[in-house]
């Protein structure tokens, strides 16, 4: 990769993972594979829970949500990571590393959100089933999804105004397959970037409120779980939400970590790294996690491919 004079002034520099164009090729490959999978998971999510009536209750409409989200988080980074690393080319537009950076926010902000809304969902479930209806009910639940995309988009405003307030003095050369924020603030010059700290401890306590949200969730759902007689039942239980709450813990912590320590000048593979598990594995996994183990969710996947398969056979007997 050539830095010149006109990447300097007008965009920055994406170095990427390597520039070893043979890994180049396989990093290329592994993100289109995983972004593949992503959509692919995820749109099934979506147009399952759309089309099938029975699947009309809130649980399914907050994953209907969080698939939206995951599909469109992991847009934001991955394609442009691809053809970066087949072109050679890391360039990235001024303009276009600050709509990553307000997308970024944005949607990693509303699905912190959106995954604390559906554990409060699930310990109303389980702690209060018999007036399940009555605390969710769609009105309240449209509510919360309108909160979650609101919360999403003033976070993500507020974190690309601090960002791009700052003014640069170094060579714009980003050490990551994105425009990532504490990449970007290593180019500031003097203590402009204190704006940024200010929003980003805002979002952390956020972040951290929410956490506490899930995990009092989960707690309450584990402690009535425990009373159920049934050793079946509770294998279900535990089996569904220890890895919510799993990927929910390693999603927040590798954030955590990657916006929080200390700026340092020297990049390491190890940030990189880091930084795949808040932008490419949750949104990967979240749909075999939240929704394709669930046996609902397989019966209605089945029910539409069998319904296809009728409805193709039987045009086809009525052709003949």
């Amino acid at each position: 990769m050539v830095l010149t004079n006109g990447t300097t002034a007008s965009g920055f520099l994406l170095m990427g993972f390597s520039e070893n164009p043979h890994l180049q090729l396989l990093q290329a490959f592994l993100f289109l594979v995983m972004y593949l999978l992503a959509l692919t998971s995820n749109f099934i999510i979506i147009a399952i829970t759309t089309l099938d009536e029975q699947l009309q209750s809130p649980m399914y409409y907050f994953l209907k949500q969080l698939s939206f989200l995951d599909a469109s988080f992991i847009s934001v980074t991955v394609p442009q990571s691809i053809d970066n690393s087949l072109t050679g080319n890391g360039y990235i537009s001024y303009a276009q590393c600050m709509l990553q950076v307000f997308f970024l926010t944005s949607l990693s902000c509303a699905e912190v959100a959106i995954l604390t809304v559906m554990s409060y969902d699930r310990y109303v479930a389980i702690c209060y089933p018999l007036h399940y209806e009555l605390i969710m009910d769609p009105r309240k639940c449209k509510r919360a999804v309108t909160a979650v995309w609101v919360s999403g988009g003033i976070s993500g405003i507020m974190y690309t105004t601090a960002t791009f307030s700052i003014t640069f003095c170094k060579a714009k050369v980003i050490h990551q397959f994105f425009c990532d924020v504490p990449q970007i603030v290593k180019l500031s010059c003097s203590n402009d970037y204190l704006a940024v700290t200010g929003v980003n401890i805002l979002i952390a306590v956020a972040s951290s409120a929410c956490f506490i949200s899930i995990g009092f969730s989960y707690i309450h759902i584990f402690s009535t779980v425990l009373r159920i007689p049934s050793a079946e039942g509770r294998s279900k239980v535990f089996s569904t939400c220890l890895p919510h709450l799993f990927i929910v813990s390693i999603y927040l912590s590798t954030g955590f970590f990657a916006y929080l320590k200390p700026n340092s000048d020297s990049s390491t593979t190890l940030d990189i790294l880091l930084s795949i598990f808040y932008t490419v594995i949750p949104q990967t996994f979240n749909p075999v996690i939240y929704s394709l183990r669930n046996e609902t969710m397989k019966r209605a996947i089945q029910k539409l491919i069998l319904d296809r398969e009728f409805t193709e056979k039987k045009m086809v007997f009525q052709c003949h």
